[in-house]
């Protein structure tokens, strides 16, 4: 972990959630808080998962404060797994306790935490009706579109797949980002977690971020 990574702990609607906050990348402009949900933590996905860090890292050398946390019942998160649910509660609250009035947010997540990032960013639009400001940016790495909700994403969005993905068969994700016409950047010959090819997802995070 980064030494200048500094731990929270923030009020989450069924506890307290362990998390964890770094700095934007020196000489870069700040741009904002960037939020990144991990992976399934029934199947041991945490804020430390390596995919996770890498969209860190990304954000912070475009210029994003970012911001891990762990879903309740992860790590030191206290209460249990909902089933998707009561997570998406956890990730907002986790945005909530750290933004800035008016601070620019970018959301990302990988396989179950893409989930989490999409249906925050539709929260979050909806409640810019309301005078909220919504998500500026939406990464989704490996989306678990077969067992999770993962609602229809915002013009913009960066939407990253390994081709030989045997968790989330690309076949799934295309056919979910068919009717919304949203391009999935597809990285030949690589699997769910990247292995091998995290500097390469990270260049492609950096690349869109930068655009």
């Amino acid at each position: 972990m980064n030494p200048r990574t500094q731990r929270l702990a923030l009020p989450g609607p069924a506890g307290m959630l362990d998390a964890a906050l770094d700095a934007p990348a020196e000489g870069t402009v700040a741009r904002g808080l960037a939020l990144i949900c991990h992976p399934h933590p029934l199947h041991g996905g945490t804020m430390d998962n390596k995919v996770v860090i890498t969209l860190a890292r990304a954000a912070q050398a475009c210029g994003w404060r970012t911001l891990r946390f762990n879903t309740r019942g992860t790590g030191s998160s206290q209460g249990a797994w909902d089933g998707g649910r009561g997570e998406v509660d956890d990730a907002q609250a986790a945005l909530l306790a750290q933004r800035a009035e008016g601070e620019a947010v970018l959301l990302a997540g990988f396989s179950f935490g893409s989930s989490l990032a999409a249906q925050l960013a539709r929260r979050l639009a909806a409640d810019e009706v309301a005078g909220q400001s919504a998500a500026q940016r939406l990464v989704l790495v490996g989306p678990a579109v077969l067992n999770f909700e993962v609602p229809a994403v915002p013009a913009g969005t960066l939407v990253v797949h390994g081709e030989a993905d045997d968790v989330v068969p690309l076949a799934a994700v295309l056919d979910w980002a068919r009717p919304q016409v949203q391009p999935v950047v597809v990285v030949p010959g690589v699997g769910h977690f990247f292995h091998g090819q995290l500097p390469l997802l990270k260049s492609l995070v950096q690349q869109h971020l930068d655009a």
